[in-house]
């Protein structure tokens, strides 16, 4: 599978060591943010090569935080990655706690670890294209 990692900056190389371990389990990231050296390339360059990168993947993985972030290291960027990967139907991991509304919706999985989301894609998403079917809750109409 291929996969785009959407974290703060400032965890790159943790990053590079995700994107080995995801290597080894048979997958391919596309992200070459983790990389670096962009400091003295114009704004658009780093955002160009992210949308191309993501437009690549089938999932994106997001690398949450725990709130409050002090000082605030994130400009963003990996919650408008999320939100483009949402809205073109990517799969949807998050390694963390939710941040968001959206890392609520069904569509988003969520693991605690990197060992966990590794072997979470070993399986189908879970829930894709077509829904699930939802549990019914005593009180609920099934429908």
């Amino acid at each position: 599978m291929k996969i785009y990692l959407a974290a703060r900056y400032d965890r790159r190389w943790q990053m590079l060591g995700v994107a080995s371990t995801l290597e080894r389990a048979g997958h391919e990231v596309t992200s070459r943010w983790i990389e670096g050296g962009r400091g003295d390339d114009p704004a658009v360059v780093p955002a160009v090569e992210a949308l191309l990168d993501l437009a690549r993947s089938d999932c994106l993985v997001a690398f949450t935080e725990e709130a409050p972030i002090f000082p605030v290291a994130s400009s963003g960027e990996r919650h408008v990655e999320f939100g483009i990967a949402l809205a073109t139907g990517k799969r949807l991991c998050i390694v963390g706690p939710r941040e968001t509304v959206f890392h609520h919706l069904l569509s988003a999985e969520r693991y605690a670890t990197v060992a966990d989301l590794v072997a979470g894609l070993k399986g189908p998403a879970a829930v894709g294209s077509p829904a699930p079917a939802r549990p019914h809750h005593p009180g609920s109409s099934p429908g």
